[in-house]
């Protein structure tokens, strides 16, 4: 399943956007409380007069509904406010949206195109769905090789679940060589983050390996690690 932001993580990078007006703040303070539905009145009128934070906040809030009703349509609408203000959140959210056919029509081609706005921006989450619509074909033509690139742009960043699919890449040589070494060393680093299905395909893939050859990829998942993942 393709990975999404989660609320509690969407709301607090507000404070890097030039926001911090009282009734931004009243938001905040009112949604860090639960109490979304004085979030919504506050951030409503700054959104309508042109705040990106605010209308992105907006779009999450009838995205997931949290102090309204859930309106696909009506977070496209606020999504699509704040993405031409170049929020790469909101680029990415629009990605998804189009990519599930949540509040649109699904279409796979515009999905990637918000991906790859975002994923421009540098945004780990619209890298790793950048790259898995280039290796499954959805919206643009196959190609493992793209959809590595990108998978390396978001694993860079820690992104667990882009490290997990180069270690598939590697496994069955899509886009790579087929290296079972490097392949178990990114499973073991995503593994390390709590991602289950990458401890599975770990497990999995030692069954074909040397005690040797284990033992490299733990020496190089560590080194990896020191690297702050930048080029394993």
């Amino acid at each position: 399943m393709k990975s999404r932001l989660t609320v509690l993580t969407l709301f607090f990078l507000g404070f890097i956007y030039n926001s911090l007006s009282e009734g931004f703040q009243k938001g905040l303070d009112a949604f860090k409380k639960e109490d979304y539905a004085t979030a919504l009145k506050e951030w409503r009128p700054l959104a309508i007069k042109g705040n990106a934070v605010a209308q992105y906040n907006l779009g999450v809030m009838y995205d997931s509904g949290k102090g309204a009703t859930q309106d696909y349509k009506e977070a496209v609408k606020w999504y699509l406010l704040a993405a031409a203000q170049r929020d790469p959140r909101a680029q990415y959210n629009l990605g998804v949206l189009y990519d599930r056919g949540n509040g649109v029509i699904q279409d796979y081609k515009e999905a990637v195109k918000w991906y790859l706005l975002a994923a421009k921006q540098g945004f780990d989450k619209a890298q790793n769905n950048l790259g898995q619509m280039y290796g499954k074909g959805d919206g643009v033509i196959q190609d493992y090789k793209e959809a590595v690139k990108w998978y390396f742009r978001a694993a860079e960043q820690e992104h667990a679940k882009a490290q997990y699919n180069l270690g598939v890449a590697y496994a069955n040589g899509e886009g790579l060589i087929l290296d079972k070494v490097i392949a178990h060393m990114w499973f073991n680093i995503a593994a390390s983050q709590g991602l289950k299905s990458a401890k599975k395909n770990k497990d999995n893939i030692v069954k074909g390996m040397t005690l040797s050859q284990i033992e490299v990829a733990q020496d190089l998942a560590r080194q990896c690690v020191k690297k702050n993942y930048k080029d394993c």
